[in-house]
């Protein structure tokens, strides 16, 4: 399994950073697909519009989760301006690459961040999809179910 992957993926794979729950979360994303078994659930803390603290939680294969340790660290005290321009290419040029039928790990990691800030702007009562824009779960395309 090894080959296939970088060195620093297999370091997020076997030493995930940020897992877990945030109790005080003011956005939580979840995106993904239990048939695949790749799920992924972002907690964030949001403090002006700066995402102070963020958590993951993810169920599925090595990809998915170095996918979501990576993502987390790339956006961990940045504003919500900043986090909304990571791509699911920036977080596998961060991991060093993956292999092709792996991409859509990266996609997940996106769009559970997307997914977690339309939340927080939810829970603000604004309307997230003029700034997040829409939330799209490509998991199940590349799903073979």
């Amino acid at each position: 399994m090894a080959q296939y992957y970088s060195d620093f993926v297999m370091e997020h794979f076997t030493n995930p950073r940020n897992v877990g729950e945030l109790e005080d979360a003011n956005g939580v994303g979840e995106i993904g697909n239990a048939k695949c078994g790749d799920i992924m659930k972002m907690y964030i803390k949001v403090e002006g519009d700066r995402i102070v603290d963020i958590k993951f939680k993810t169920f599925g294969c090595g990809s998915a989760i170095a996918t979501s340790s990576i993502a987390t660290e790339m956006i961990k005290g940045k504003t919500i301006e900043e986090a909304l321009k990571l791509t699911n290419k920036a977080v596998v040029e961060a991991l060093g690459g993956l292999p092709a039928h792996k991409i859509h790990c990266s996609v997940l990691a996106e769009q559970a961040i997307k997914a977690a800030i339309a939340d927080y702007y939810k829970r603000q009562g604004i309307d997230p999809t003029p700034i997040v824009g829409e939330i799209q779960d490509h998991h199940e395309e590349a799903c073979d179910i």
